[in-house]
């Protein structure tokens, strides 16, 4: 949502977010890797894996929507077009891939496009339609602006606040919270690609694992796995607040040393002539 309406921009946003992306990784992998459930004494993954192998077509089915997903930018800094228009796109190549593959298999229709989107959750889209039209009312009745002022005047220090909007959204889904930030704070108070910006997309993007109510993702792990919201809790929660908040202390870093990497092939040294 940040980088459809302009608040951030595709190549500063992946070089400041790498860095503190993978630290916030790393952390929580590195800590769990010392319990006793990875550390010898849980399944055995490697015969777990081994029997489940993806066949041939699998591969090549989620390879292209990954492909799909990553063109989006790429699409819409080639055309212009809205980013939506490049996921259609996606979407169409994956529904031609699909025909093609099962075609004259009447017993894997249910692999192909059209009967994936029979089974999208409505109730869950209407559900964040709602949301957002709940939070361009607020915006609208001057309510979010007000809940900006109170921020600044209360907490000075735009680190804090994007730090506190990434603990909310492990309660609250990261894209009305989102919606609601830009209905806080809009270009004129802080520029594309500022700090703040970034700081938003990276807390409110990684805050919902603290809790696995707070993204839809995790909604869909309870639904599929039959996660207990309280075994999460206990076995994960801690581990993903610390990757939180070691990510931003690694922004944080970076950001403070003034550490410059290339945003375009014309500021690499041996492209620049210089």
């Amino acid at each position: 949502m940040l980088w459809i309406h302009g608040q951030v921009s595709t190549l500063p946003t992946m070089k400041d977010l790498l860095v503190p992306s993978a630290v916030s990784l790393a952390v929580p992998l590195s800590l769990l890797s010392l319990t006793s459930e990875v550390n010898g004494n849980g399944l055995d993954t490697p015969n777990v894996l081994a029997s489940e192998q993806m066949a041939p077509r699998g591969q090549l089915v989620l390879s292209v929507g990954i492909g799909a997903l990553v063109f989006v930018p790429v699409f819409k800094a080639l055309t212009g077009l809205p980013p939506f228009m490049g996921m259609l796109l996606g979407l169409g190549v994956l529904w031609i891939l699909t025909d093609a593959i099962h075609y004259g298999e009447s017993e894997r229709q249910k692999l192909k496009v059209p009967q994936a989107l029979s089974r999208i959750d409505t109730q869950g889209a209407l559900f964040f339609l709602g949301i957002l039209l709940s939070v361009s009312s607020l915006e609208a009745a001057g309510l979010l602006r007000e809940l900006a002022n109170y921020l600044d005047a209360h907490i000075h220090n735009i680190e804090l606040i994007a730090s506190a909007i990434g603990v909310v959204s492990a309660i609250i889904d990261n894209v009305p919270l989102v919606a609601a930030t830009m209905g806080m704070y809009d270009l004129s108070s802080f520029p594309q690609d500022h700090e703040f910006w970034q700081l938003v997309a990276y807390c409110a993007g990684t805050g919902g694992s603290m809790l696995v109510i707070g993204s839809a993702a995790g909604v869909a792990f309870m639904g599929m796995e039959k996660v207990d919201f309280f075994w999460y809790l206990r076995k994960v929660s801690g581990f993903a607040f610390a990757g939180y908040v070691a990510g931003i202390a690694a922004y944080l870093t970076v950001h403070n040393l003034s550490i410059s990497l290339p945003t375009t092939l014309a500021e690499l040294p041996f492209l620049s002539g210089s």
